[in-house]
Order: structure tokens, then sequence, then C-alpha cells
């Protein structure tokens, strides 16, 4: 369970300066990539894709609204089960070379050709060792049912190692608006075969081809839009350097999909696949509210951050204005699902679905807690120093599987309050971390967690007696009135405490220029 989603601030955006440097000397070259304006190029893709997600995100809610209703929660569970296998072999094919093409400051045809040539070989090579070792995987998660999901499935790492190349070359050139449209494209028709698949009674096959349908769609929509195209050259040398780069920033992928895949492990042998299915739709649940709402955060600070980290005082100034606003922004939306998970899953998901209640909820609160994660990993990655999230990782997710082992015998909210607790000491330790690479105390960069805790115990507290009022009325009114008292509650703290996270919020909404488009967000902005 990833109480501590990072966000979007990925592999891809690792830089280790020094080998940068070294990078930027590779000759020959015949593809330089033009000079662009990042900032602006940043923000746009921000933009871009966070519209991407929203268009997803909300059809998301509409097929798993349909599928929970023709599906049953040991589906969703196989399912689940299967794709905390399936990244491991993703790396693996990829090798972390997708990352070295996107930071390098010039390409040409070999080294292409080289990662291209390499990652389909790999894919293919371990699509055939995931059929075959799919019994042992099944074995593993004491279900059977699993199996053959498994060996269906594995076709998806060829798909995905085959658009590895052209997909990292559209991130390259900044071609946010392209890959946005293609993956809402390639999402839209596959859940669209899901739903199709579903009403024919075709069961959890039905979560298998919205899988593969979705990860065809982009691969072939990336390729057709590259102009691009591999050449019969494999260069020794540039598989070295790009394994040597690409090894590096692997390592916290790796250790998280690891976690992930022995919790899932550890919940489906104990407690069955039913349960792993109640936790899947309670992780869904979070994670799209956490997706939906700091999408269009991290990314921006992750520029800002690689752009200013020369200047210390600047740099702790930046940091300190998007901790703000992320907290500001994070912990309304996370706090009404801590709130009101137990109206909100029955609306969404339907009914059946009520050991999922009390697991959101709790997961909902870690993920107040730990929304800082997604800035301190930003930040360690545009400071070059991914080294030390590296072993952050590494120690909080041991710390998080070991949780679950101990906390699984006594059920489902036991493993999220383990969470929870994790999170809470994952979020004192980045003060520290953080503290020293920013040159300030620890005390400094917890000062903004004062507010998250007052602005969400309060909010908590009067959702709680908004629901006990509301006890009586339809379950969508008491929701829409729930949120409304939780809303006026985060904007009042939140003017009293954290007033200049408003003005940041309508200055990087100005970048977009939406204010333009919407005076009263101008007006706003001055009285803030």
């Amino acid at each position: 369970m990833d109480v501590e989603r990072k966000g979007d601030a990925g592999p891809d955006r690792f830089t280790d300066v020094p080998e940068a440097e070294a990078i930027r000397n590779i000759e020959p070259t015949i593809d330089p990539v033009p000079q662009l304006d990042v900032g602006r190029s940043a923000a746009e893709g921000v933009v871009w894709l966070t519209i991407q997600k929203w268009a997803i995100r909300v059809l998301s809610f509409v097929t798993i609204a349909v599928l929970t209703r023709l599906l049953k929660p040991e589906d969703f569970g196989t399912v689940a089960a299967a794709a905390t296998v399936l990244p491991f072999f993703f790396l693996l094919a990829d090798l972390g070379f997708a990352a070295y093409i996107v930071q390098v400051a010039k390409t040409d045809r070999r080294m292409l050709s080289t990662a291209f040539w390499f990652s389909m070989s790999a894919g293919i090579l371990l699509c055939g060792s995931l059929f075959l070792a799919a019994p042992l995987l099944g074995a593993i998660f004491a279900a059977s049912g699993v199996v053959p999901v498994l060996q269906v499935l594995s076709i998806w790492v060829i798909v995905t190692a085959v658009g590895s190349v052209p997909t990292a070359l559209l991130r390259r050139d900044m071609r946010f608006k392209t890959i946005a449209a293609q993956g809402a494209a390639a999402a839209i028709i596959a859940q669209v075969v899901a739903v199709i698949m579903a009403f024919s009674g075709m069961g959890v096959w039905a979560l298998v081809a919205q899988s593969l349908v979705a990860a065809v769609f982009a691969t072939a929509l990336a390729w057709w839009t590259v102009t691009w195209h591999p050449t019969w050259e494999f260069s020794g040398v540039e598989f070295v350097r790009m394994a040597r780069f690409g090894g590096k920033v692997l390592g916290v992928e790796f250790i998280a999909m690891l976690r992930a895949w022995g919790e899932a492990a550890v919940i489906s042998a104990t407690l069955g696949l039913a349960a792993l299915g109640y936790m899947n739709i309670a992780q869904r649940l979070v994670q799209i509210v956490q997706d939906l709402t700091g999408s269009a955060i991290v990314p921006v600070t992750n520029v800002a951050f690689a752009k200013i980290r020369d200047s210390a005082p600047r740099l702790r100034d930046a940091y300190g204005r998007a901790l703000k606003v992320t907290y500001a922004a994070l912990s309304l939306p996370l706090t009404i699902v801590a709130v009101a998970a137990p109206l909100m899953i029955p609306i969404v998901f339907g009914d059946g679905w009520e050991q999922s209640y009390q697991v959101a909820q709790v997961l909902a609160l870690a993920g107040t807690l730990s929304v800082g994660a997604w800035l301190d990993h930003g930040l360690f990655y545009g400071l070059g120093r991914p080294g030390t999230w590296f072993i952050y990782a590494v120690v909080i997710d041991a710390l998080t599987f070991a949780t679950t082992l101990f906390t699984v015998r006594w059920g489902l909210v036991a493993i999220a309050t383990g969470f929870l607790c994790v999170a809470t000491v994952a979020t004192i330790v980045r003060w520290f971390l953080v503290a020293h690479a920013l040159q300030t105390s620890p005390r400094v960069i917890a000062g903004p967690f004062v507010y998250l805790i007052t602005v969400v115990g309060c909010m908590a507290a009067a959702g709680w007696v908004g629901t006990l009022w509301t006890a009586a009325l339809p379950t969508w009114l008491a929701l829409v009135l729930i949120v409304l008292v939780m809303v006026a509650v985060h904007l009042g703290i939140t003017l009293l405490m954290a007033r200049p996270a408003i003005r940041e919020a309508l200055r990087i909404a100005s970048r977009f220029n939406i204010g333009s488009r919407l005076p009263f967000l101008a007006r706003m902005r001055e009285r803030s």
C-alpha cells in the first residue's frame, strides 16, 4: 500500500549533475533538441497532463462504478495481485534507458536504436519468463486464478517495451499536449472495451482487457507520432553508458514495487483475494484524489527547484511557499475522504464494499500526513541527490512492509492504521533530511505542519458533526452538505493561518492565464 505516493516526480526527472555534464559531450548527434522556454513548456505540460488526469479519472469513476456492480471483489483482487508483479518486468525491460533519453543533451540514431533493440529483446525474454513463472507466483499469492491472468498480461511487458523509446522522445521534446491526448484516447477506448466485456459476462477478463488495450493503443499512437525509426545498429558503448545512468534511477521504483508486491502477497495469502480487493478499492479512492489535486503542483515545483538549486536562500523560500500550497491543496480533498468515505464509496462503487470504508478513511488520514513526500521527492531529485532519497525510501518501505506483516493478523483496518503510524514517522524523518539539504533547521521545515494539523483537525471535527446532523438525509444530499461545511472550514483556517498559500496558488494560476479568463480570481488575489 503506497501511502507515500510521490506523484509525477518519477525517475525521468533524475539529474546526476556530474554525469550529466559528461553526457553533454556525447557525439556525434543528428537531432539536437531545440532550445525551449523550459518554464513555459513545463507550465503548459502541467496543464495538459492535469486535464488528461481529470478526463481519465472522471471516466474511470464511471467505469469502476459500472464494473463494481458487475464483477466480484475477487476479480479486482486477482488483477490487483497480478498488477503488483508486472512493474518489476517493466523496469527490467527498460533498464532506465527511457530516463536517459529524456535527459541527455543530444541523441543519435545509434543510441536510440541500441535502446530500442535492447528493450524489445528484453521485453520478449521477460514476457516468456513471466509466462513460465506464473504458476509459482500464483502459489505465492495462494490463488490459482492469478496464473492465467498473469500469463495473458505478460503480453503487456512486450507492448510497453516496444513503446518505451518513442514515448521517451515525446517527453524529451516536451510534447505534453500530444502525450495527454494519446493517453486519454487509449484510456477511453480501453474502458469502453472493459465495460462491454463485463456486460458480456467475461468477469475478470474485462479488467485484463482494459489494461492490455490501453497499453496497445498508447504504444501505437506514440509510434504514429514520432518521426524516428530504428536502424539495425547496436552499440556496446552506448549500452554501457545508458545502463550505468539508468541503473541509478531504478532503485527507488524497484523498492516501492517490491514493497507493494510483498504487501499484496501477505494480504492475499493471509486474508484472501476478497480482502485484497477491498484494500484495492480503498487505495484507488485515495490515490485518485491525490492524483487529481497534486498533479498540478508537483511538476511546477520540480522545475523551479532545478533552476534555483544554486541559490540556497531562493531555494528555501521556494520550498516553503510550495509546501504551504501543497498542504492547502491536498489537505481538503483527503480530509473529505477521511470523513465521508462511507458515503462516497456506495455512491461511486455500489453496495457490497463496506469493508473498504474504514480502510479508506485511515489511508486518507495517512495521505494528509505524507503529502509533503511529493514535494520532498522532487526536491532531492531537483538537487541531484537521488541517493539520499533512495536511502530514505529503503528505510520507510522496509518499515511499511514490516508493519504490514505485524498487523495483518488483525485485518485491513489494522494494516491501514500501521500505514498511518509509518507516515507520521516518515514525515518527521523528512524534516531533518530536508533541513540538512536546505541548510536550515528542522523546526523551520516543520513550521507549516502546524497549519496542516490544525486545518485537518478542524475539518474532521466539522465533518463528523455534519455526519450526525445529516444522518436522516439521502446519502447524496448528506455528502454535499458535509463537503460544503468542510470547504468553508478549510477556507477559514487557511485565511487565518496560511494566507500566503492562497496568494501563491493564485500566482501559479496566473501563469496559465486563468486569471484573465476568470476575473474574480484576479480580484481575490488582490484582496489576499
